[in-house]
């Protein structure tokens, strides 16, 4: 009768907290993706599927990259999230065993007089022939254990969580490595675009220079005024100046790299021409569905949000009653000579504990809104990366289509002005035209052909975002 008194109690306590503390259905609802990124129809390839080193096409980048992805410190930093949570996954993998442990133990005793245990003791004889004496010692060595019985599953989904944030880390490290490829390729292209513009202006200040000497030997014969010498001298040190700048501009793009390498400032080795030759890789985009395999940071949080799940369920389960096991086993003797006397001096013991919260669970409570709020919050997340990686895809798809617009523009708009340039000079020589329209017209040349390798560049950037975008870098 008692001991089914006991259990009655038991199921009370959990049928009680079970009523009161169901896990809260989440309002997130999980948004639909579109069938295509854009009007276009969609292709069922997708060069997120191609490794970084076919992607890209210059041997210089490459070999920068690989630099980058060996040395560089925030990665190597953040790679041993990779090893937190493995040590997390073995940890609570080691929980659902039982402990055992080595236990040496010495304890000297001695009771009052007055007592019940020394009334009984000093009359009893410990050996033939002799009492138990006041001061008894008491040697113990042998093992003990301790074991939490997984009953109700809480220590097991525990486990699951711990290598579901295990399998998220990876996937935080892929999203890291996409990140740093990217970077690296983009302030690389950017460096060569910035080469390409210092040529430029060399060439523009030869050309500015020419035209200032015709200018003074004009201004000699008394065919122009000291008027145009000023001002071709003028836009003669403006392109000087702007020389240094793109010089200054070049040393920080490779400081960047520099510092994406881990390693300390020195010249980068690039091929500025590669900045007009295309990707080996076709760009398509494929269907968004493929988003959610590609893109290590959805994933990420899709791991995030499965193991928040199994939190809450762990909280939950703190609310039951559990059971723990523990004991031990070994050799127990007042004289050390009597110590290895076996079985004599084997001792042991056997303690079952359930034990369940009932008064001040206000610690508990915290925990599980704390669970289910994290929960909540990850599924919010995950929604939010999902319409940011469409978007970003939707965005760099259209970036890349303008792009290309505006480069035949521009295009189109160099050889009209360079046609000009020659036709203003021919006209200036013979009289026919001011030293202020060829000044116009060399400087909206120069203009021009700048956009135009400014074009080139984010052209370059674009698609190195877009193979970003669909989940491309990490493979």
């Amino acid at each position: 009768m008692k001991y089914k008194l006991q259990i009655l109690i038991a199921l009370l306590i959990v049928i009680t907290n079970a009523c009161n503390y169901n896990i809260q259905n989440t309002p997130i609802v999980s948004k639909t993706l579109p069938n295509q990124f854009n009007d276009t129809i969609s292709d069922t390839l997708n060069i997120a599927n191609t490794s970084w080193q076919s992607f890209f096409n210059d041997s210089l980048l490459t070999k920068l990259i690989n630099e980058g992805l060996k040395n560089n410190l925030d990665l190597q930093a953040t790679m041993q999230k990779i090893n937190i949570a493995r040590a997390e996954q073995k940890q609570a993998k080691g929980a659902l065993f039982p402990t055992i442990s080595a236990n040496t133990t010495y304890w000297q005793r001695k009771f009052g007089d007055y007592t019940m245990d020394w009334a009984g003791n000093k009359v009893t004889e410990i050996t033939p022939g002799k009492v138990i004496p006041a001061h008894l010692p008491d040697y113990y060595l042998g093992l003990q254990t301790n074991w939490e019985i997984d009953i109700l599953g809480k220590l097991k989904n525990k486990k699951k969580g711990a290598y579901l944030r295990y399998l998220s880390s990876i996937e935080g490290i892929k999203y890291v490595k996409t990140n740093l490829i990217s970077e690296i390729a983009s302030n690389y292209y950017t460096l060569l675009s910035l080469d390409l513009q210092l040529d430029l202006v060399n060439e523009n200040i030869k050309i500015q220079e020419d035209a200032l000497n015709i200018i003074k030997i004009q201004k000699e014969t008394a065919n122009t005024t000291e008027l145009a010498v000023i001002q071709f001298e003028s836009q003669l040190l403006n392109s000087k100046a702007l020389e240094f700048e793109i010089n200054q501009q070049i040393i920080e793009v490779e400081n960047r790299i520099n510092y994406l390498l881990s390693r300390f400032p020195q010249k980068i080795n690039r091929n500025k021409l590669s900045l007009n030759q295309n990707f080996i890789s076709k760009l398509s985009i494929g269907v968004p569905s493929k988003l959610l395999s590609n893109r290590p940071d959805i994933k990420e949080a899709e791991f995030n949000v499965e193991a928040s799940k199994l939190d809450v369920i762990v909280a939950k389960k703190a609310f039951y009653p559990s059971l723990n096991i523990s004991g031990n086993i070994g050799l127990q003797a007042f004289n050390t000579a009597y110590l290895l006397s076996t079985p004599q001096s084997l001792a042991y013991n056997l303690i079952g504990n359930i034990a369940a919260p009932l008064i001040n669970k206000s610690a508990i409570k915290a925990n599980f809104s704390t669970a289910n709020a994290l929960q909540i919050s990850n599924l919010c997340n995950y929604q939010s990366i999902i319409i940011k990686a469409f978007i970003e895809v939707n965005t760099q798809v259209a970036h890349i289509s303008n792009l290309e617009k505006i480069k035949a523009i521009k295009n189109l708009q160099v050889d009209k002005l360079n046609k000009s340039i020659e036709t203003s000079l021919e006209l200036f020589k013979s009289g026919r035209a001011n030293y202020l329209e060829i000044l116009l017209t060399q400087s909206n040349s120069f203009e021009t052909k700048l956009d135009l390798l400014a074009t080139q560049q984010a052209q370059k950037i674009a698609q190195i975002n877009l193979y970003k975008a669909l989940g491309g870098g990490w493979k």
